[in-house]
């Protein structure tokens, strides 16, 4: 790439963003999406937009609510944007050629959604990349990438978000490793039966699970998403912290035994809707003996994680940790499945 020219709009209503110039291209879209007529709204963590085409320009239409997306060109880092509102980010004077771009969400935004308008060339538009395989990742902060990217543990709200990159989380790591595609429905904070020191009683990874958008109450569509892979690593937050006074458990025993319960039927339920999905839980060692219950009953593989250096932010996972995580899965999907 010789030079490339980037454009962004200060953050103003969407209609003064100017229109777009060229030929739309057929897009590949990875993560759980909303589509709004040529417009996709999205909320979950992980989803990225891919295009390709031939010529020696293109631009990339969005509109950020908070999230950091990150724009690559031919597999390359080109921009982040940062700032809130509409952006569009123009790529020029490229080697003739074919080229792709693709857009990933970094950042979790447990409310809100921001949307993507299109890419655009005055070349030709080339049909997307196509993946035979999929994975699909259900979890909290770690499946997330909370706090993945800080050189320190101590963080406050907004560190976080600016040093999450989801796609350096265990999940596309290993994705990518495969060639595969991936969606991630995860949600920092919360569990199976219960939430990081039981917050919001009630309103669990399951019960956001259907959602479209996580804050937003309307069921996600039917889309044909059929992953041949389902990973689900979720125990962190029903296990974290003591219960305390209030809560619907009378000791750590009734409240392990509503998790496996309670999992048991997510793990069913995923079954169900995914009949030929391959499924491996990951518990850590303090709840793993739950997890292996629950991936007996189930007839799925339990996959333990091992102490991790949780060098992130606020004790969580790091880039290098995630890359254990990852070596972990890929090695579990070499033995035979159950």
């Amino acid at each position: 790439m010789k030079l490339a020219v980037l454009a962004l709009l200060a953050p103003l209503a969407l209609s003064a963003a100017p229109a777009p110039e060229g030929q739309m291209l057929d897009v590949h879209m990875g993560g759980r999406m909303v589509v709004q007529g040529k417009a996709i709204r999205f909320g979950w963590p992980g989803v990225y937009v891919e295009g390709r085409f031939r010529g020696t320009e293109v631009s990339a239409h969005v509109e950020t609510q908070g999230d950091w997306l990150r724009v690559s060109v031919d597999g390359k880092p080109f921009q982040t944007l940062v700032t809130s509102g509409p952006a569009v980010v123009k790529v020029a004077r490229l080697r003739p050629g074919i080229h792709s771009i693709r857009i990933d969400k970094l950042t979790e935004s447990q409310s809100g959604s921001s949307r993507f308008l299109g890419f655009f060339t005055h070349g030709t538009p080339l049909a997307p990349p196509v993946r035979a395989q999929r994975i699909e990742f259900i979890g909290d902060s770690h499946s997330v990438g909370y706090g993945n990217t800080s050189p320190t543990r101590d963080c406050d709200e907004k560190k976080v978000h600016d040093t999450t990159d989801t796609s350096q989380a265990f999940g596309p790591v290993l994705a990518r490793r495969l060639g595969a595609d991936y969606r991630i429905i995860a949600y920092s904070g919360y569990g199976v039966v219960r939430n990081y020191a039981g917050g919001k009683p009630g309103e669990n990874l399951p019960f956001l699970y259907p959602r479209a958008i996580p804050g937003e109450p309307a069921p996600a569509r039917a889309d044909g998403w059929r992953p041949g892979i389902i990973v689900i690593n979720l125990g962190t937050n029903d296990f974290s912290t003591k219960l305390h006074a209030g809560e619907a458990w009378a000791d750590d025993a009734a409240l392990r035994a509503d998790y496996r319960e309670r999992y048991i039927a997510f793990v069913r339920a995923r079954q169900a809707a995914q009949p030929r999905a391959r499924i491996l839980l990951m518990g850590a060692e303090n709840f793993y003996p739950d997890v292996a219950a629950v991936a007996e009953a189930t007839g799925v593989k339990a996959v333990k994680v091992p102490t991790l250096e949780m060098t992130g932010c606020n004790w969580h996972p790091s880039l290098k940790d995630h890359r254990v995580m990852a070596d972990l899965l890929a090695a579990a999907l070499r033995t035979p499945a159950r």
